[in-house]
């Protein structure tokens, strides 16, 4: 039996890319349809509503999942890759450091979710569409660049990893659950 070919993530990062430029390119072409129960009002709602819930649900999820390992007594979710990528043995200022990225990142995903939420209640919806759709992934590389460049300023000798690296570690973590917790007591904070 031969083992099993890796998959090309083209086709993910295709689909992540592609799927909100078309949901954004049909909110604003159904821009001057008002909002009713007729055929494409109910068009116009589908996209919005596949839209929101989207961009909402994955925030939500993304924010709990963060900041909820940053409770006293939990492993930062952070420092718990890095732990998985370097073994036991990490320094305490990386130790450190995990941590308040795992905070960055919280508040980077609190405020894409607030600023969303905003800008639909109160802007056009082109305009929100426009930041959920086309905006989303631009920002969250820009989040990625900026951890990246303040790692490289202020850890003395900072982990350097490929996206693909990365990004394999993730997909092993979501195949696989950890088989101890991920909390460790040296990391416990009171």
């Amino acid at each position: 039996m031969t083992p099993p070919q890796a998959r090309s993530p083209f086709g993910t990062v295709l689909l992540i890319a592609l799927v909100p430029l078309l949901f954004h390119l049909a909110i604003v072409a159904t821009s001057h349809i008002p909002v009713a129960l007729t055929a494409s009002g109910l068009f116009k709602v589908s996209f919005i509503s596949a839209a929101a819930l989207m961009h909402w649900g994955l925030y939500t999820g993304l924010l709990a999942t963060f900041a909820l390992t940053l409770r006293r007594g939990h492993t930062p979710l952070i420092t718990a890759m890095a732990y998985r990528l370097h073994g036991a043995d990490i320094p305490a200022e990386l130790v450190a450091y995990t941590r308040r990225v795992t905070f960055a990142w919280s508040i980077f995903f609190a405020g894409q979710l607030t600023t969303s939420v905003l800008l639909f209640c109160f802007a056009p919806l082109t305009a929100w569409s426009f930041f959920v759709n086309i905006l989303d992934i631009p920002l969250v590389a820009a989040m990625f660049a900026a951890e990246y460049a303040v790692r490289l300023r202020v850890l003395h000798d900072p982990p350097r990893h490929s996206f693909a690296m990365i990004f394999q570690m993730v997909s092993d973590c979501a195949k696989t659950r950890p088989s101890g917790p991920l909390s460790r007591p040296e990391l416990t904070h009171r």
